[in-house]
């Protein structure tokens, strides 16, 4: 399975991206999965269902399912959040997994950079950066730039950077 990971500042529009580009990696045949850190407590279970009083009386692990999905909500009960690395192994491989966040994480990046949000660039000195995506000339960058709204550019750039190619059907 390969990795690549969509960083950058809030407000730079990664969701935006990852929302435009999994179509398009899809309709060219790849298998695409993501992961999403998110920096705020959030908690996708309602109060009063099943699994969140499962939870709430102190299970570790909650699985739901149903005929069109599961979902296997994990409490950390006071442990360390887990590494982008100890995710990945909780999940099916496919032939890209696309990570938003964990910018300071080993694998090869993409960096989704606005210059008008007046934050440093944050590929500078790290080598897990493979190209930025932007809407503006990024003079400071000897990375290949890409334009941040040419999906299809995107997906070129990620298709010849890993080797993906749809297999025959």
């Amino acid at each position: 399975m390969k990795i690549l990971g969509l960083t950058g500042w809030s407000g730079a529009g990664k969701t935006t991206l990852m929302v435009r580009l999994i179509p398009e990696l899809v309709s060219r045949g790849l298998k695409v999965s993501t992961m999403k850190h998110a920096h705020h407590a959030f908690d996708v279970d309602k109060p009063g269902k099943d699994s969140h009083r499962h939870r709430e009386a102190g299970a570790t692990e909650v699985l739901v399912s149903s005929e069109h999905r599961w979902a296997l909500m994990h409490e950390h009960r006071g442990e360390p959040e887990p590494s982008s690395v100890e995710l990945m192994r909780h999940m099916t491989p496919v032939d890209l997994l696309l990570i938003e966040g964990f910018k300071r994480d080993p694998h090869d990046k993409l960096e989704i950079y606005r210059p008008a949000l007046g934050k440093p660039l944050l590929s500078t000195g790290d080598p897990s950066f493979v190209a930025v995506l932007s809407d503006a000339p990024v003079p400071e960058t000897q990375l290949p730039l890409i334009n941040l709204n040419d999906i299809a550019a995107i997906a070129d750039f990620i298709q010849h950077h890993w080797q993906l190619y749809p297999r025959q059907r």
